[in-house]
């Protein structure tokens, strides 16, 4: 019998551990892959503690999957694939296909979408079954989610090259948001929390630091520079989020992608009389996150990880957890 491992939590909240499985056989429409690395993202969180429907234990998570293709299940399009050829999947894990906003092809937003770690198991794993549409061409796991979100975030925002686009955070996800803002050609200005963090953001490409604990507001400073077209919000803090806001030009675009439960201190006011926008921005499909990669490539635009052996995933969780990572955690299995 073949077995692999994995690091599961056996309830809400516990602690990981490495287990040993066996390994199953692809159905039809899903695919094996042989996991090299997964990153490991703060979502992550919302399922090892149970924090949406439908979540169940043991629990092996995972949505940032770098690895290589290893067998199709029965009656499975290859889509042109090999056996062997690197793949990854990202938070879109596949979608149902039969759902208004899937039959619109807005296949990131679809109701019953399959996210590794919460459809099925995730990439904490040697091994992993994914449906074959979550399959995108690439090897970089942070790109997956981190990547892809940051990147479609902006790109689909209202901002064109030339304009002020500023960035909120510059951690796991944020720091990929300045490299990404300043190589589309915005006028970049990197928000973090410190005076510490401003030559890290001039490294990253940001063109302006704004000291987020300064005297001088963040909206002000933001104002001072001429106003946001467009402010990324890649924290996950509310108040943070909140403080941007009389930050934008006239028809300014909020976008969040830095979750957090607590509510936003926004007025309908605030957005009136200047045509203020504020929106969510989920992940990215897997022809995303090629775009993504591709980009990057282009741009030599790369993650800043900090790799550990699957045997240590709960001592990553918990450093990821606490803000100490630098800048993404990774998982790999060699």
């Amino acid at each position: 019998m073949s077995t692999y491992r994995v690091a599961q939590v056996a309830a809400a909240g516990g602690p990981f551990e490495i287990v040993e499985r066996e390994v199953p056989r692809p159905g039809p429409g899903r695919i094996r892959i042989a996991v090299d690395a997964c990153g490991i993202c703060h979502s992550d969180a919302v399922f090892v503690n149970a924090m949406l429907p439908g979540v169940r234990f043991p629990l092996v998570p995972g949505h940032e999957i770098a690895g290589r293709i290893e067998e199709w299940g029965e009656e499975t399009n290859s889509g042109g694939r090999q056996a062997g050829d690197r793949v990854t999947v990202g938070w879109f894990g596949g979608s149902c296909g039969h759902c208004t906003p899937c039959r619109q092809g807005d296949f990131i937003v679809c109701e019953n979408l399959k996210v590794p770690g919460w459809a099925y198991d995730g990439g904490y794993a040697e091994t992993v079954i994914a449906p074959v549409d979550a399959l995108a061409a690439t090897d970089a796991a942070p790109m997956a989610c981190a990547g892809v979100t940051t990147y479609n975030g902006l790109r689909r925002s209202s901002a064109r090259p030339g304009d002020l686009v500023a960035v909120l955070g510059i951690g796991g996800l944020g720091h990929l948001g300045v490299q990404f803002a300043a190589a589309m050609g915005f006028e970049t200005v990197a928000i973090a929390r410190g005076a510490d963090k401003a030559d890290f953001a001039e490294q990253l490409g940001a063109h302006h630091y704004i000291n987020s604990t300064a005297d001088t507001s963040v909206a002000d400073a933001l104002q001072s520079l001429g106003g946001a077209r467009v402010v990324l919000a890649t924290a996950a803090n509310a108040e943070a989020i909140t403080a941007t806001v009389e930050g934008l030009s006239p028809r300014g675009e909020l976008v969040i992608i830095g979750a957090d439960a607590a509510p936003l201190g926004i007025s309908p006011n605030q957005l009136l009389m200047s045509g203020k926008i504020i929106r969510g921005h989920p992940s990215g499909t897997a022809q995303d996150v090629q775009d993504t990669m591709a980009f990057s490539a282009l741009h030599g635009i790369r993650p800043m990880v900090e790799s550990v052996p699957l045997d240590q995933t709960d001592e990553a969780y918990q450093r990821m957890m606490s803000g100490a990572a630098r800048f993404r955690m990774v998982l790999t299995t060699h």
